[in-house]
């Protein structure tokens, strides 16, 4: 099969997933009500309806954050596939996800509001990659990257055993529900802002990587190689670990822990390749 007949059939499968995705729900949308409603958007006739409510302002922005946060956690874990030259690797191998957690479960255990929380996720997140960076750094081993990945195992578990110490001292009635929800994950809370602030921040770690993604081949190498090919390792690989981060830090601001990619992990580069 070409390149082009791939790609086709891939945004055809993507277009009815999407499709599939607004339609179906506890309020079902058929494709003509669909039809209806951003066809009357678009000549300007603002309809007042339960199907227009449902569609604009729950499902669409759900499926928009959906695509944006998949896309996002696809980007960054190929990134961190090649650049660790596992392809078992996922997006929060430094941690990030982990250090979010802390954060949250932080916010919700002093119990502040739900921005708040939000806030303290994406903090957290962003900090416990940077604590792995220079843990990793310190430790100055001959290889960089099994210094990364040992010490972003063990920042997850010490991550883990700070969430577990909240949850067993957090109120079993108000706190320890909330905490709970909130690293099962999920997009029922996504509105249009949210959607809004979030893209700006995932666009922001988009750029860097597509920029740079021919160096990313060569970062697969071993630093000698790449080093030879006239690749700064050092920066390039700093580059790309700040901006998979911010990419996943935004994911995990908005949708929580997302258990699902843990069973999808390696297919990343596999689909890049295979387009």
């Amino acid at each position: 099969m070409s390149q082009s007949a791939r790609i086709t059939l891939l945004l055809l499968l993507f277009s009815a997933a999407v499709v599939i995705a607004i339609t179906s729900g506890k309020y079902s949308l058929t494709v003509n009500e669909l039809w209806t409603v951003v066809s009357s958007k678009l000549t300007g006739h603002i309809e007042e309806s339960r199907t227009a409510t449902v569609f604009w302002q729950i499902r669409l922005p759900r499926v928009l954050a959906a695509i944006l946060i998949g896309g996002g956690l696809a980007i960054a874990g190929a990134a961190y596939q090649g650049m660790f030259r596992n392809p078992l690797v996922s997006p929060d191998i430094l941690g990030v996800s982990s250090g979010a957690g802390v954060g949250a479960v932080l916010g919700i255990f002093l119990g502040h509001s739900m921005l708040s929380i939000q806030l303290f996720a994406f903090v957290g997140g962003l900090i416990t990659v940077a604590l792995v960076y220079f843990i990793a750094k310190l430790a100055k081993q001959q290889d960089p990257v099994l210094s990364l990945v040992l010490v972003g195992i063990a920042i997850s578990a010490l991550c883990g055993s700070a969430i577990s110490l909240m949850k067993i001292l957090a109120d079993p009635y108000t706190q320890l529900p909330s905490i709970t929800f909130w690293l099962l994950g999920g997009l029922s809370t996504i509105t249009a802002p949210d959607l809004l602030s979030v893209a700006p921040l995932m666009l922001l770690g988009f750029i860097p990587l597509i920029l740079l993604r021919w160096r990313m081949n060569i970062l697969s190498l071993s630093d000698e190689e790449a080093r030879s090919l006239g690749l700064n390792v050092e920066i390039t690989r700093l580059i790309f670990i700040l901006s998979a981060t911010l990419i996943t830090a935004s994911a995990v601001f908005y949708c929580g822990h997302y258990w699902l990619v843990r069973f999808n992990c390696s297919a990343y580069r596999k689909i890049v390749s295979w387009c």
